[in-house]
């Protein structure tokens, strides 16, 4: 599941540069350390210490979105966000020297490690963008038609070089005066043939508008025989993007799909999972929640948890539990409607809760009582439940499994208050559904971390 959400050439960075951070920082102990380097290192916990400045390191390059876009386009702008990360590291050491001084790194190994950091960590990026980068090594990519998705795809591909996708051009239907959407146009469906003896594409994205007594169905399928992988433009969307293209989702998909519907095992194992680390955090989090509540009291009149209906596992309504940001007032008048961006309805301490997600730890109540996940879609009201199922198909069966405290949907886009947004956020719900694991789980929950930390996605 891990290689389906991550590309391979993002692992082969990470662990690349796990060893390269860790090398240098045993090379500087060879080089500076007045002791016998190897008794530093195995008797003086010397391997744990730089272990453990590692992951933190690395946990900052995380934060700092240099895991997900890696391809170099401004070398100053890397060595800055570089040179921020190791700023941070310092201060992380000198936070840890209180607390566990025997993970602290000796101040002279700390110093000139970490200027070597600062000199080959960017240039390893350089390097190995401009490997990746290479259009020729790249997968090449024929697309046959340009619909939406097609288009799509070719846009994200072109923009995400770790892809390893090259976009050669477009098969139409009829000749267009010129480039579409940026893509050279190689043929028409006349000359389809031609067009791939002479361009021996890797792979053809079908993309047409209107399939009809237009799809060259025997040259297709000569090409699957021979070799060439021929798939519809929403499959290779669905794994560009990491979620599904509801405009070009067919009923029949939906109802012959092996991949749709949440494996019983799976579903078993999450619940015991979300049990499990729900208890855990409400006993880690009791502090915090207890501050936040006394806090939401003292800056606002009404109760300090706000209860609301929201529409569950196979439409069951149940009530959620979340800390109050809003005033008590908020609907008297409108009634229900959803939060905007600067929302008047919220007060100055709610503003605060909400983009650091902390409103939302009492829903841990609600998945130690069974009715939600720590993962899954967001759960929604019945109000908005009724007139979202009218507009957009298949918003229905986002509630066959459990909505979730986070999820895919809620890490990977905006908080949203129109239709395209929901659209959207269904897409990414459809997604998870489909490729429900515990692995999945996890990955969005490390996730999680990163996004309430830089309150991102939240309104």
């Amino acid at each position: 599941m891990l290689g389906r959400v991550v590309p391979s050439t993002t692992l082969l960075l990470v662990a690349s540069e796990l060893v390269l951070l860790s090398s240098i920082y045993i090379f500087t102990v060879y080089i500076v350390a007045d002791i016998d380097p190897l008794v530093w290192l195995i008797y003086e916990n010397g391997f744990i210490r730089i272990g453990f400045l590692v992951a933190g390191l690395m946990f900052g390059l995380y934060l700092q979105d240099l895991y997900s876009k890696f391809a170099v386009r401004q070398r100053f702008y890397l060595f800055q966000q570089v040179c921020l990360v190791v700023g941070l590291a310092f201060l992380f050491q000198a936070a840890i020297a209180y607390g566990q001084p025997a993970l602290l790194l000796p101040r002279w190994i700390m110093i000139v490690g970490s200027m070597i950091v600062l000199v080959v960590l960017p240039a390893w990026r350089v390097l190995y963008s401009h490997m990746v980068t290479q259009t020729e090594k790249a997968e090449k990519i024929l697309f046959l038609g340009a619909n939406e998705a097609a288009l799509a795809v070719a846009r994200a591909i072109r923009d995400r070089p770790e892809l390893r996708m090259n976009p050669i051009g477009l098969v139409v239907e009829e000749e267009p005066a010129g480039p579409v959407d940026g893509l050279p146009v190689l043929g028409t469906l006349d000359t389809f043939r031609a067009v791939v003896a002479a361009q021996k594409p890797d792979r053809i994205v079908v993309g047409l508008t209107e399939r009809r007594h237009k799809l060259p169905v025997l040259d297709l399928m000569d090409l699957n025989f021979s070799g060439t992988l021929v798939e519809d433009a929403a499959t290779t969307f669905e794994q560009v993007f990491l979620r599904v293209c509801v405009p070009q989702l067919r009923p029949s998909q939906l109802i012959f799909s092996r991949e749709i519907g949440v494996r019983a095992w799976n579903r078993n194992l999450q619940n015991v999972y979300s049990g499990v680390l729900a208890a855990a955090g409400l006993v880690l989090a009791a502090p915090v929640m207890a501050i936040v509540g006394v806090l939401v009291k003292l800056t606002s009149s009404g109760p300090v948890l706000y209860r609301q209906e929201r529409v569950g596992l196979n439409g069951v309504p149940f009530t959620i539990y979340k800390f109050r940001s809003m005033r008590q007032d908020a609907e008297a008048v409108t009634g229900a409607v959803w939060a905007a961006k600067d929302d008047p309805r919220i007060t100055k301490f709610g503003k605060f809760i909400r983009r650091t997600r902390l409103d939302e730890l009492p829903q841990l109540f609600n998945v130690i009582r069974g009715e939600m996940s720590i993962v899954g879609p967001r759960p929604e009201r019945p109000e908005f439940v009724r007139q979202l199922s009218e507009k957009i198909p298949f918003y229905r069966q986002r509630h066959f499994v459990k909505p979730g405290v986070t999820g895919w949907a809620q890490i990977n886009h905006k908080y949203g208050d129109t239709i395209e947004d929901t659209i959207t956020k269904l897409e990414y719900d459809l997604y998870y559904i489909k490729n429900l694991t515990p692995a999945l789980d996890f990955y969005i929950l490390f996730h999680t971390i990163k996004v309430m930390l830089l309150s991102r996605g939240s309104q």
